[in-house]
């Protein structure tokens, strides 16, 4: 759907990364951890795109705060990288964007009993938290393994560890948790049976993951990212190989469509 949404907060929650949260219509509870928004930053035609951005999490405002009605919330978490997210960043509350929500497919949670492992990088720590909240209210055991090139990419952890999640927290530089990647740390952590890798972050951690829980056995969905102009599988932006692709035998996956979020299975990892 395409809805007007007004900005409550937009905070800096660490240099370069904001959270921002906006007004959504009720549906909005019925979103799935993994789908996404494509946000247009600007009333003008510069810039022309929409950006695409993670749902950070979704919820009900208190009755006091609506006014008595019904009003839903979604919130991002996004990092300042060009003109866009610039703009983004210098709003306030009251200003209004137009949203395109909810796209794409999200993440299955899988059956009940298992240990939930999530794997995030950066800003890919986004849709996680969401997905995390959504697993501990169903009960399941949910640990973290958070990565970044150092303290500044570790982000929101502490709302992690409110949920009950096990955190465990590495950095390239050795700034926040341990030193290296946030593969090595999971690596150690791994065993076959009984659990299931949920992960978003750069394509390289994501590589690395996929080929891993190949390894041992363990289930695992990737949440992607990718340039995107439409967000709804028109303009075949934001193509990815699929598992089968050859030269011979095309074939290819839209991140907006077909996922963000795949089996890891499905992709041509090589």
């Amino acid at each position: 759907m395409q809805f007007k949404s007004m900005v409550v907060t937009n905070v800096e929650v660490s240099p370069g990364y904001f959270r921002m949260r906006m007004t959504a219509p009720a549906e909005f509870k019925q979103t799935i951890p993994g789908q996404f928004l494509m946000l247009k930053v600007s009333d003008s035609i510069d810039p022309l795109l929409r950006r695409p951005f993670g749902f950070f999490d979704v919820g009900t405002f208190s009755p006091e705060y609506a006014g008595g009605n019904t009003q839903a919330y979604s919130e991002i978490l996004y990092k300042v990288v060009g003109k866009g997210t610039r703009m983004l960043s210098a709003l306030h509350n009251g200003d209004l964007l137009d949203v395109l929500a909810p796209l794409g497919k999200g993440f299955d949670p899988g059956p009940a009993g298992e240990e939930k492992i999530l794997v995030g990088g950066g800003i890919g720590l986004a849709p996680l938290y969401y997905l995390a909240r959504e697993l501990v209210a169903r009960g399941e055991k949910v640990r973290l393994f958070a990565g970044g090139r150092n303290r500044d990419d570790i982000l929101c952890i502490t709302e992690f560890e409110r949920l009950g999640v096990e955190t465990y927290v590495s950095t390239d530089d050795g700034t926040l948790g341990e030193s290296g990647l946030v593969t090595e740390v999971l690596e150690r952590h791994l065993k076959p049976g009984g659990m299931r890798i949920f992960a978003c972050g750069p394509t390289p951690m994501l590589r690395a993951v996929a080929l891993m829980a190949q390894t041992h056995g363990v289930p695992c969905q990737v949440s992607m990212e990718a340039y995107m102009a439409c967000g709804v599988g028109a303009c075949l932006g934001c193509v990815l190989k699929g598992a089968n692709h050859s030269d011979e035998t095309p074939d290819y996956r839209c991140v907006c469509k077909d996922g963000p979020v795949f089996d890891s299975f499905e992709l041509q990892w090589s």
